[in-house]
């Protein structure tokens, strides 16, 4: 895992030409993105990957969409200069602010951004109630709203903005007494009547997954991104190469 960024613009690089052998490139601002990356080994296993976690510059998700924006480019440019064949965004917050504007960028690179897992949460659970943690960057973005209004009718759905989990994780405070007083004052937010399922909505949050399960019933599904991103990118081949 590679910590910080490359101060070079796309077209300073000296590129690499990528061929289906070529690795991918696996980006968070973070540790967080490794839950990702461990999923996508699983279904992918003779692929070459490139991880880059920007813990030096973390967290994004209390960053302004400018910072944001900025960080990310340069994660591409270092990346490219690789020599990858494509990237995956595994980072929420760069997701919601960089990926459109990187794809009109590079036209020709396949881009897989990440969303919180609301679609399968909202069909497994018809009717019932899905709670959304995710830093205040992603639940403040027009894509969010777009895709919570997609589901409204299908579940109601809670957004609950958790942006200094990233710091916990980032900073080795998982075992903190602060921390479980962040997560028993959020998780006491939303009342006496008990969700059905909790959707992680940033990949930091899957490493806290047996913290996390302490507020919750034994019978409520906690939905995580990393497995619904690799099954994608596996069956859709978004990304050419050989995927085994």
């Amino acid at each position: 895992m590679m910590s910080g960024v490359c101060g070079m613009k796309a077209e300073a690089c000296e590129m690499k030409r990528p061929g289906k052998d070529a690795p991918i490139g696996v980006f968070d601002s973070g540790v967080g993105g490794i839950s990702v990356l461990r999923k996508m080994i699983s279904l992918m296993p003779n692929e070459n990957y490139i991880y880059y976690g920007d813990s030096a510059n973390a967290p994004y998700g209390d960053r302004s969409d400018e910072e944001v924006l900025s960080l990310t480019e340069n994660v591409f440019d270092y990346l490219l200069s690789e020599g990858v064949k494509g990237i995956v965004v595994a980072c929420n917050t760069a997701t919601s602010v960089a990926v459109r504007r990187l794809r009109g960028r590079y036209p020709d690179l396949p881009i897989v951004g990440i969303e919180p897992a609301i679609k399968p949460a909202a069909k497994n659970h018809e009717g019932g109630r899905i709670v959304v943690m995710a830093t205040s960057v992603t639940l403040r973005r027009p894509k969010f709203a777009h895709l919570m209004e997609s589901f409204r009718q299908s579940a109601e759905i809670i957004s609950m903005a958790c942006p200094s989990i990233v710091d916990f994780v980032e900073k080795d405070k998982m075992n903190s007494q602060e921390l479980m007083n962040y997560l028993t004052k959020k998780f006491a937010a939303l009342g006496d009547r008990p969700a059905d399922a909790v959707v992680l909505g940033c990949t930091h949050y899957p490493i806290l997954l047996p913290k996390i399960q302490k507020y919750t019933p034994k019978h409520i599904r906690i939905v995580a991104q990393g497995e619904y991103v690799a099954r994608s990118l596996h069956s859709k081949k978004a990304i050419p190469g050989h995927f085994c």
